[in-house]
């Protein structure tokens, strides 16, 4: 299945735009394409750094000299020792000032791949915000805003001695106004906002961005997609900031037509013309622990198909995707799929302590609190739309169910993302579809866009 950046330029000439320089390190690839006008010197720069870190046995010995030693140290702490491929990939460039597009597997590390670049760079005595992380969705945010302040916390010794670094969550649904009086009477070092908070901000100029020095955009591929913030991310970078002052990052598991949005990060001016594309297992998108299976029912026979497989499964932690309800559907008065499900579940299946919904339309409290839930542990199921897919680190789960198939391999490729993200475990995950026999063919499309095989089970 081919799939689209329709907001991206889509009268490309050429797509290997300047001079392009591939890098293969096993199953990893860099690529950095360079505008013409530019000596590709730094090339070598990138070689012999990326050198360096593919022989490097710990986070520390890629990032001494860079990334204050508290830092570090809470980051071992925490149990952030060994660097995964894209922090052994990414950090000597980023470390190095370039600009930088993360494109790796879901729960592959680049959150704190980013967030060791933000602490490298700003000065926690200057009282201005030095670095903005942009992200799609509140629950991300709540995520990427508790790895920073557990990174940022100060050790016990230092507390009375050292001014601390401040994070701000800027999140939709959050107190506006109580944030408000925060960034008047003094600004967070570092500031994690969905684009509805952060322009409203910005509109008001209830504070600027002029002392930025890093700009991290999230999941971009979707927020770029997203009719509601493409225009305001557009305008956050090249209006509110410059590119030459300050360093760029974007990063996400899907980058669908990378080779396009490289080509607009410069021609856009997004990015500086040397911006270097990190594309870690470009040949394998799909984590490989995940174990795919595929029931082949009618409509009316999933709820019990699904019944059986969880009672076959048994799983401790798992995610029921469903798609969001179309307009034609509420308008016929028909329950979401989500409603469902949940009442299904809640009368016929007692084998989990707690099923927990998520999905837009809920409460942003209601939202948090079925994360906090969710996050202790326990035998817990949660019922979800494509909200849960983006971002949402929960490393405990072991099962996913695609009750509706998702609208493209995209979407597929982040549910799935979502099991087998615990550091370090060889425990193999599975995603289980429900399918109508019309289905098959999408499902086989998935298959080969992603590289993955799926396994039919019969009941």
């Amino acid at each position: 299945m081919k799939t689209s950046f329709p907001l991206f330029s889509p009268q490309l000439q050429n797509p290997n735009f300047g001079s392009s320089v591939l890098i293969n390190c096993k199953n990893r690839l860099l690529s950095t394409t360079l505008a013409p006008p530019q000596n590709p010197l730094g090339v070598s720069c990138i070689t012999s750094t990326a050198e360096i870190a593919e022989t490097a046995s710990s986070l520390r010995e890629i990032c001494e000299g860079h990334v204050p030693e508290h830092i570090l140290r809470r980051a071992e702490e925490i149990g952030f020792v060994v660097p995964t491929d894209v922090q052994r990939q990414s950090l000597p460039i980023l470390l190095s000032g370039r600009d930088c597009i993360l494109h790796a597997q879901t729960g592959s590390g680049k959150t704190l791949a980013y967030l060791l670049l933000i602490f490298s760079v700003i000065h926690v005595q200057k009282s201005a915000v030095q670095a903005l992380i942009v992200v799609p969705t509140r629950e991300l945010g709540i995520q990427v805003t508790k790895v920073a302040r557990t990174l940022a916390a100060n050790p016990m010794e230092l507390e009375s001695e050292r001014k601390s670094y401040t994070v701000m969550a800027l999140l939709d649904g959050g107190m506006l106004r109580r944030h408000k009086s925060w960034l008047k009477a003094e600004p967070p070092t570092i500031v994690v906002a969905t684009m509805g908070s952060l322009c409203q901000m910005l509109e008001k100029q209830i504070f600027k961005l002029e002392a930025m020095r890093v700009l991290v955009v999230d999941e971009v591929d979707f927020m770029f997609n997203s009719s509601k913030q493409v225009y305001s991310l557009r305008k956050l970078l090249t209006s509110y900031s410059s590119i030459n002052n300050r360093q760029t990052v974007f990063a996400s598991a899907s980058i669908p037509q990378h080779k396009h949005f490289l080509y607009d990060c410069i021609q856009q001016k997004w990015a500086k013309s040397d911006v270097v594309h990190v594309h870690v297992s470009p040949v394998d998108p799909m984590p490989s622990r995940l174990h795919h299976r595929f029931v082949i029912c009618s409509k009316n026979e999933r709820l019990q198909v699904l019944l059986s497989l969880l009672r076959t499964d048994a799983p401790k932690s798992g995610i029921i995707f469903a798609s969001e309800q179309s307009e034609k559907s509420k308008k016929a008065g028909n329950d979401p799929s989500t409603s469902l499900l949940i009442n299904f579940l809640t009368a016929s299946y007692s084998d989990c302590s707690e099923i927990l919904l998520l999905e837009e339309d809920m409460n942003f409290n209601l939202r948090a609190a079925s994360l906090s839930e969710l996050k202790q542990g326990g035998d817990c199921l949660l019922v979800a739309t494509d909200i849960a897919a983006r971002g949402v680190d929960l490393p405990e789960t072991t099962h996913i169910y695609n009750f509706d198939l998702p609208r493209t391999a995209v979407d597929y490729l982040h549910r799935a993302g979502r099991a087998g993200r615990k550091p370090f475990s060889e425990e193999t995950c599975t995603v289980t579809n429900m399918i109508t026999p019309e289905e098959r063919f999408v499902l086989q499309r998935f298959e080969n866009e992603l590289m993955f095989h799926c396994e039919e089970l019969s009941l």
